[in-house]
């Protein structure tokens, strides 16, 4: 199993945050945050900022990579629904306990959310996603 993708995309910026690491793409972001860090409503701020810097007018995906274990506060969740440009959330583990937080997660966010085991696979759903999204405005 590969977390890891085997297709290059361009990375228009990172930010290194305290708790982990944010890469922006062209349409997406990926996170990847370190072993026992605890993602609070403030951290999550962190992140919206750098959204908003790099999607304000546009559509986007979220792909959170767990290659560590850390802890998520439920309660951003109901920060990120009010988020309307963000289409779609992936969280990519291959550990059975992100799968059971995963479930937990996405009762609090209800929208758009997948668990995969492969980044390509995530990558593929989110960008599927925002595709869609464009078919729908152009109608």
């Amino acid at each position: 199993m590969r977390i890891a993708s085997t297709k290059k995309a361009i990375v228009v910026r990172e930010y290194q945050l305290d708790i982990g690491n944010v890469q922006v793409y062209d349409d997406y972001m990926v996170s990847t945050f370190e072993e026992g860090a605890t993602v609070t409503l403030e951290r999550a701020y962190q992140i919206i900022g750098i959204s908003e810097i790099h999607f304000r007018d546009k559509d986007f995906g979220y792909i959170s990579l767990r290659k560590n274990s850390y802890a998520v506060d439920p309660t951003i969740y109901n920060y990120l629904r009010g988020l309307p440009n963000l289409k779609a959330f992936a969280i990519v583990s291959k550990k059975e306990i992100d799968m059971h937080n995963f479930k937990i997660e996405k009762l609090f966010y209800k929208k758009n959310m997948e668990f995969f085991i492969e980044y390509d696979n995530a990558l593929a759903w989110v960008k599927k996603r925002l595709k869609k999204k464009k078919k729908k405005d152009k109608i």
